[in-house]
């Protein structure tokens, strides 16, 4: 698979642009999801995760996790889509597509100083125990109240 943008890589190729953000010392950031349809409260949480570190690396479920996760009508757009979309952004150094449920295995690859997730995700944080084993935090982000995707696909269907 062709990637569409250069800020779009794979795990092996996160690993080694991490390996080089490491040895520069500066602080990476994590953060994973469907990002299916953007709204204002992916592009705030995306410039909170940003503002943690010195570099933001997104997980980015492939189109079948987001389907085992969300059910047969979702992703609206391709992972490709989401993919270029999401690389576009400012505050994203780099996107990565991962076909698992959730980004453990990308994240024990990466070893990123910072895990960002929503505070929804308080309750379970895929990797938190291999971030803190080394020493690394996981931060919770403030969600924007009344923005989601399905409260923005729900709209579109009324």
């Amino acid at each position: 698979m062709q990637p569409d943008s250069p800020r779009i890589i794979s795990p092996a190729e996160a690993r080694f642009e991490c390996e080089s953000l490491h040895r520069e010392e500066k602080k990476l950031v994590f953060t994973n999801g469907c990002f299916d349809v953007l709204h204002r409260g992916h592009a705030h949480y995306l410039a909170f995760a940003r503002a943690q570190g010195d570099a933001l690396v997104v997980g980015l479920n492939s189109d079948a996790s987001v389907r085992r996760a969300k059910g047969p009508t979702r992703p609206v757009n391709t992972e490709q889509d989401r993919a270029f979309v999401l690389g576009s952004l400012r505050a994203v150094d780099f996107v990565v597509i991962f076909d698992d449920d959730e980004p453990r295995d990308l994240i024990a690859q990466i070893l990123p100083d910072v895990l960002v997730k929503g505070k929804d995700w308080a309750h379970y944080v895929s990797g938190r125990d291999i971030v803190e084993a080394y020493g690394g935090k996981v931060v919770l982000a403030e969600m924007v109240e009344g923005k989601s995707t399905t409260s923005t696909i729900e709209r579109l269907r009324a």
